[in-house]
């Protein structure tokens, strides 16, 4: 159920009780506790902006929804127009007695901060992103992995020897992504060099666009979406340009299998099926769990997922089996795919 939350003045005062006074529940331990023997539990995912444009919070809403029914639990899921809204929202969901209340993405580490420390008994988890606190379930992908995985796919799939990323940001979030990549592309293909451009945010399509335009002209024939909402400007230049590319999160080769050639893939609606599974189940931990090639939570279109496209003439069945060996030896500690 998705359901947009106002702040009535009632509910403000409401929350400022409950931040002074606290939540009575205890449990002091690194495990939130079994939760069997509770009745009607509620849980909540808020994020800190609107689904709809980027699938990532799609995938998350699905499974957080598919778990609910499973599990006979309540669900709600809350977007949010601005930052002012989001920690409304979440001061609501508490407010509104939620038994667990998830969150997403480094957008959501602030507010997620506050509403911790305000109620330290409260179980909180936040998806996609790492926050140490002792109240808080930390669930992160393995980015890398996949990343290296894609790379290799690139190094096999070029033939100009020059390949692209189009990257959202500078910076440590999105250093798994462009080192994980390099380092696969390095493996199959010594000879290939890579072209990096950073398109300043994670929604600017028009400028994603022109990066990758530019990065063609430089000879690039296949281009690596990793920009989210932006991706779309790389596949609108793949097309027109009629170079390959590869998108992010989900199956993006559905929108074009003839240029869009492969996705990065994040189990995200699994991730977040689990949260709350294990909540319910009793199994529900603190502290920071890690999801990748080995357990499903990151992957490869035509490598360690299906896909509704058909596989692209660019690779080939032979390709296919070298990537798979490739898979298998990250999942066996064979390659080594850090990025420090």
């Amino acid at each position: 159920m998705k359901k947009k939350l106002g702040l009535l003045l009632s509910i403000v005062m409401m929350v400022g009780l409950l931040a002074a006074c606290g939540n009575n529940t205890t449990n002091s331990s690194s495990n939130a506790g079994t939760n069997t023997d509770k009745k009607d539990l509620k849980v909540a995912l808020v994020i800190a902006e609107q689904i709809g444009v980027n699938p990532f919070f799609e995938l998350m809403e699905e499974g957080i929804e598919k778990a609910g029914k499973d599990f006979n639990v309540e669900t709600n899921v809350v977007e949010s127009t601005d930052a002012v809204a989001f920690e409304q929202n979440f001061r609501t969901l508490v407010a509104e007695g939620y038994d667990l209340i998830i969150t997403a993405s480094f957008t959501g580490e602030d507010v997620l901060r506050k509403i911790a420390a305000e109620n330290p008994e409260l179980p909180l988890a936040i998806i996609d992103h790492v926050v140490d606190l002792p109240n808080v379930r930390s669930v992160a992908f393995i980015e890398n992995e996949a990343s290296f995985l894609l790379g290799a796919a690139a190094g096999l799939i070029t033939e100009s020897n020059v390949v692209g990323n189009v990257v959202a940001v500078e910076g440590e979030l999105m250093d798994k992504y462009t080192i994980g990549f390099a380092k696969g592309l390095a493996h199959t293909n010594p000879e290939a060099k890579v072209i990096t451009n950073y398109v300043g945010s994670f929604t600017d399509a028009a400028k994603a666009k022109e990066l990758a335009i530019t990065q063609n002209a430089q000879g690039a024939d296949f281009i690596a979406g990793m920009s989210a909402v932006g991706d779309f400007g790389v596949f609108e230049a793949a097309a027109e340009k009629g170079f390959f590319a590869s998108g992010q999160d989900v199956d993006r080769t559905v929108i074009d299998p003839e240029h869009v050639i492969l996705s990065q893939l994040k189990g995200v609606d699994a991730v977040a099926y689990d949260t709350v599974k294990q909540f319910v189940e009793g199994t529900f931990e603190y502290g920071a769990a890690y999801y990748g090639l080995a357990d499903g939570g990151v992957g490869l279109t035509h490598v360690t997922h299906e896909s509704v496209s058909a596989l692209n003439p660019a690779l080939t069945a032979e390709d296919i089996e070298t990537l798979k060996q490739i898979a298998e030896d990250i999942k066996n500690g064979t390659i080594d795919t850090s990025v420090k």
